[in-house]
């Protein structure tokens, strides 16, 4: 899968130029989730048709909850450590995870625990911007 991931980014590549002028939470989300979500949310990312169930359309988040962005469930559908079994199986990484190990190796447990649910809320934060 990450090599799929890999090849898919190749089509959403960015110039340097243009690095240094995003958010760390855009920067994450094209590096975590524009691959399936797409680079504007709207869930047409290059990999998007391999899944078995089509991304969520995130700039319709707000939308579909009366209007307000539910902050407080992106967050927990990102981080994805504390799911709830019952609610079934998903397809999207559980993030939480995957940045906890990274941020581990580089900061120590209490500093990548840290780090991880930063990453999160700059996630989170960025796809708020995404709201029509």
């Amino acid at each position: 899968m990450k090599y799929l991931m890999v090849a898919a980014l190749s089509g959403l590549a960015f110039n340097a130029a243009t690095a240094q002028e995003m958010s760390y939470g855009e920067a994450e989300y094209l590096n975590s989730c524009a691959v399936c979500h797409g680079l504007s949310g709207g869930g047409d990312g290059p990999l998007s048709g391999l899944l078995l169930k089509p991304p969520d359309d995130l700039t319709l988040l707000a939308k579909r909850n009366g209007g307000a962005f539910p902050y407080s469930r992106v967050f927990a559908v990102i981080d994805g450590r504390y799911a709830i079994a019952s609610h079934g199986n998903r397809e999207m990484p559980v993030w939480g995870r995957e940045f906890l190990a990274e941020d581990t190796k580089n900061y120590g447990p209490s500093g990548g625990e840290v780090v991880t649910t930063e990453r999160i809320h700059n996630l989170a934060g960025y796809i708020e911007t995404l709201q029509h």
